[in-house]
């Protein structure tokens, strides 16, 4: 008893970056860390969208008038709803392409998982120019598609294929798929292997057990993708510039011709405002009704 009472006791002083408690670090070291994100974010987004924002507004006095501009052209908002009506679109497409791709990834191991994860992965390593332009050359007149089915026969002129909202879609489709697969697939490797096993076991045939089980165990991956594809569709700006056309002008195509063919920084800083405004109400909105942090945090 007395050698252990002559054991130095370790010192109990905690310093200033040491952890605080075993959850996690010390506000003050937690709020140090952070700085530089925090900085970083303020410079390189907040000031120039608030900038943006602000000219919308302030030029030189306050006014609405870019906003009555918006309201009063029906042009407008043609492309407003085109944007939101083909980034709906291009979610729903990858959603359904995305899942049955997300569960398959599911039940790989080892190296076939590493070669479906690559090839999922692939478009996101390709530069967004070598992209486009290669669905140019798969869609056009002359293109792979069209000379592939003129050679089976099925056609006997090229499809207008390029050039429209359907080659939009497909492209961006394309781009955004694996930002749907990965986060379903996330969430559907977290499920334990056994579920599906124990609802057959009680009598689900296949549909039911995944109806009942797997698809519900899923949703905060389809959330969390659904909303990704979505705000990322709203914002693209090379893809259909160069795959659609003047046809299919997007509101993010036009903020970039009003900035830096007309430069019309007022006009395309309301622009940007309702873009921005429309998408954090759609968000809200899909918060609200689908409730995403409650189903990431269950």
């Amino acid at each position: 008893m007395a050698a252990a009472e002559n054991i130095p006791q370790p010192s109990r002083r905690i310093s200033w970056f040491s952890m605080g408690n075993s959850k996690g670090f010390p506000p003050a070291l937690a709020a140090l860390m952070l700085a530089p994100l925090v900085l970083g974010l303020l410079i390189a987004f907040v000031q120039p969208v608030g900038q943006l924002l602000g000219t919308s507004l302030w030029h030189p006095d306050f006014t609405l008038g870019e906003y009555q501009r918006i309201a009063a052209t029906p042009l407008y908002f043609r492309i407003i709803a085109r944007t939101f009506i083909l980034a709906a679109s291009v979610t729903a497409i990858a959603l359904l392409l995305g899942y049955p791709v997300a569960l398959f990834l599911a039940r790989l191991s080892g190296r076939r998982l590493t070669l479906a994860t690559a090839c999922i992965m692939l478009p996101l390593w390709t530069s967004v120019l070598v992209r486009s332009y290669a669905w140019i050359v798969i869609l056009q007149r002359n293109g792979l598609l069209n000379t592939f089915l003129e050679w089976l026969g099925v056609i006997d002129a090229p499809l207008p294929l390029l050039y429209n909202q359907l080659a939009v879609v497909v492209a961006m489709t394309h781009v955004l798929l694996p930002y749907m697969i990965l986060p379903i697939w996330a969430a559907l490797r977290t499920m334990p292997r056994d579920l599906p096993l124990a609802a057959g076991s009680l009598g689900a045939n296949g549909p039911r057990t995944f109806w009942h089980v797997v698809l519900p165990l899923s949703l905060p991956g389809v959330a969390s993708g659904v909303l990704m594809v979505f705000i990322l569709a709203l914002g693209f700006y090379v893809t259909p510039a160069l795959v659609g056309g003047a046809g299919t002008l997007m509101l993010a195509t036009l903020i970039g011709q009003q900035t830096i063919e007309l430069l019309n920084w007022p006009f395309a800083g309301a622009l940007a405002t309702v873009l921005l405004v429309a998408t954090l109400v759609l968000v809200a909105a899909f918060n609200r009704f689908l409730g995403l942090d409650r189903k990431g945090a269950a």
